[in-house]
C-alpha cells in the first residue's frame, strides 16, 4: 500500500520510535554519571557527618587490625556477589566474573542515596548490559536478599542466646523469621512467590523455575559471607579489649542481627544509626563500657571503604574492558571475523550501488 494511503500516524511511526530510542539513550547517559556522582556524595557526607566520632575512635584502634579487618570486609562482600551470581545463573543468565564485580560493587553505592531501591534498579540497569533481562535481575536480585537475610537471622537466633541475652531480649521478635524464611527458599515456593510478583504486575512468568542447587550454592555462599563479617568484627573487638571463647560467636551473630535491623530500617540511608544501635547492644557483654559503640562505628567506616574501594576497582576493570575492546581492530582478526564485521554495503559491487 502507497505511504499516502497509510493513516498519518502510521507514516510517522518510524520517526517517532527513533526519536524515543535516541531520548531513552539520551537519558541514560545522563542518569548513569548523575546517579554515581549523587551516590558518592551522599556517601562522602555520611562520612564527613561522623568525622569527630570517628577520629577519636580511630585514635584508640590499632591499624594493622583494622587493615585486616577492612579485607575481611572486602572478601565477606565478594562472596555475596558470588551468591548473586550464582541465583542468576540458576535463572539462566551466567555473568561473567568482571561483569558480576560491576554489576554488584558499583550498584553498592545506592545505598548511600535515600530509598531502598537504588541499589536494585542500578544492579538492573548494570546487568542489562551483560544481556541480563530486567525481570531477570529483580527476580534474582529479591532472592539473593530473602537468603542473605534468612542466613544472617538463622545465625543470629543460634549465637546470640547463648551470648548476648539484652540483644535477644530487644530482638527476639525478629528470631521467629528466620524458620519461616528458610522453608520459603524451596524452589516450588520461591517459584510461586515470583511469578504471582510478575502476575500483579502484568509481566509474563519465569522463563525457568528457580534452581535448588543454585539455590544451595548462595546459601553457602551466603554462611562464607556472614563467616567473614563475624571475623572483621572479631578483630575489631579484640583490638577494643574484648576476649573470651564466646567473642567470635557473639561478634557474627551481632552483625547478621545488626546488618538485618539496618536492612529493615527504610528511613536512613544503608540503615545507618539502627545498625550501629543493634551491634553496640549485641556486644556490650563482652566487651568494656564504649568498646562497643567504638567497634560499631568502625564497623561504619570500614564498611563505606570497601564500598569505595570496590566500586572504584570495577570502574577501573570496565575501563579495561572499553579499552581492550578499541584495540580489536579489524585488521587485527583473522580473514572471517573481517568480513563478518563489514557492513552489509560494503560487499555490495559496483554495478548494485
Amino acid at each position: 500500500m502507497p505511504a499516502r494511503y497509510l493513516p498519518f500516524t502510521w507514516r510517522f511511526a518510524p520517526f517517532h520510535y527513533a526519536y524515543r530510542v535516541k531520548i531513552r539513550s539520551r537519558a541514560k547517559r545522563i542518569f548513569r554519571p548523575a546517579f554515581i556522582v549523587l551516590a558518592l556524595g551522599f556517601c562522602g557526607y555520611a562520612l564527613a557527618a561522623r568525622w569527630d566520632e570517628t577520629s577519636r575512635a580511630l585514635a584508640n584502634m590499632s591499624w594493622p587490625l583494622v587493615g585486616l579487618s577492612l579485607i575481611c570486609a572486602f572478601a565477606g562482600m565478594c562472596a555475596l556477589m558470588m551468591g548473586l551470581r550464582a541465583v542468576l545463573a540458576g535463572f539462566g543468565s551466567v555473568l561473567p566474573l568482571r561483569g558480576a564485580a560491576r554489576v554488584w560493587f558499583i550498584a553498592q553505592l545506592g545505598k548511600y542515596v535515600p530509598g531502598k531501591v537504588w541499589v536494585l534498579a542500578a544492579q538492573v540497569e548494570l546487568g542489562h548490559q551483560y544481556k541480563v533481562p530486567r525481570l531477570r535481575m529483580v527476580s534474582a536480585t529479591f532472592l539473593n536478599m530473602a537468603i542473605t537475610m534468612a542466613t544472617g537471622l538463622a545465625i543470629a537466633a543460634v549465637a546470640l542466646p547463648l551470648t548476648s541475652p539484652e540483644a535477644t531480649a530487644d530482638y527476639w521478635w525478629l528470631f521467629p523469621l528466620a524458620p519461616v524464611l528458610l522453608a520459603a527458599l524451596h524452589p516450588k515456593i520461591v517459584t510461586w512467590g515470583l511469578n504471582l510478583g510478575l502476575k500483579i504486575i502484568h509481566r509474563p512468568p519465569l522463563e525457568r523455575p528457580a534452581d535448588l542447587g543454585a539455590t544451595l550454592r548462595t546459601v553457602g555462599w551466603g554462611l562464607v559471607g556472614w563467616a567473614l563479617f563475624g571475623l572483621h568484627i572479631w578483630l575489631l573487638a579484640l583490638d577494643g579489649g574484648g576476649s573470651g571463647t564466646s567473642l567470635p560467636l557473639a561478634a557474627i551473630g551481632g552483625y547478621a542481627l545488626a546488618w538485618t535491623v539496618g536492612f529493615l530500617f527504610f528511613i536512613t540511608p544503608g540503615g545507618i544509626g539502627a545498625r550501629e544501635v543493634a551491634l553496640a547492644i549485641t556486644l556490650a557483654p563482652a566487651l568494656p563500657a564504649g568498646a562497643p559503640q567504638v567497634v560499631a562505628i568502625i564497623s561504619r567506616v570500614v564498611f563505606t571503604l570497601v564500598d569505595l574501594i570496590g566500586s572504584g576497582l570495577a570502574f577501573l576493570i570496565g575501563g579495561r574492558l572499553r579499552f581492550t575492546a578499541l584495540r580489536a581492530r579489524p585488521a587485527d582478526l583473522p580473514a572471517a571475523d573481517v568480513a563478518a564485521t563489514k557492513k552489509p554495503d560494503q560487499g555490495l559491487s559496483s554495478s548494485s550501488r
